[in-house]
């Protein structure tokens, strides 16, 4: 039998629930200025590839991921290149994407930090063509602020083999 979960439990999870949905939204929305400021300045975000033995590469720093910034100011730079139209991978037509989120869990928490796991679904739409990208995400939100921002996102991508760039916006 599952442990009744605590009032608090239930309004930190009601509160990051809130927040994964919005800024899932803000990307929906391409409201990247909006989105940025989900990320706190030393957020660090990374999405790794798949090794040849089909397990996920476990260093940044040494081997190949798919995206990769260390902080915010290369998520910044990201989506200066995607609003000043110096992005292949975004230029025109503009793609149209939409997130689902689901089972979001909190994994833990340090004081105002909750580590949280959830698992998302991605359709994307452009050049005619209907594409879908899926896979999980670990995230570590800081709470004691004003508003939530995320310290640190891994996205792990279940469907790597893809046929073009690969974009903030698709995972």
């Amino acid at each position: 039998m599952a442990a009744l979960m605590s009032v608090e439990d239930i309004q930190v999870l009601e509160t990051v629930r809130a927040f994964l949905h919005r800024e899932a939204r803000l990307l929906d929305d391409r409201d990247f200025d909006a989105w940025i400021e989900c990320y706190h300045p030393d957020a660090e975000y990374w999405m790794p590839s798949w090794d040849v033995d089909d397990t996920l590469v476990t260093d940044p720093q040494t081997e190949i991921s798919l995206v990769y910034y260390p902080n915010r100011g290369g998520l910044e730079d990201r989506v200066f290149r995607i609003k000043t139209d110096r992005s292949s991978a975004t230029s025109l037509p503009e793609p149209r994407h939409n997130h689902n989120l689901t089972d979001i869990e909190v994994l833990g928490r340090d004081g105002d930090t909750v580590h949280v796991r959830y698992n998302w679904l991605t359709g994307y739409f452009r050049y005619n063509t209907n594409m879908y990208y899926w896979g999980y995400t670990e995230v570590d939100i800081d709470l004691g602020g004003a508003q939530p921002q995320i310290t640190k996102k891994k996205v792990v991508l279940k469907n790597d083999y893809i046929h073009q760039v690969i974009d903030i916006y698709m995972t």
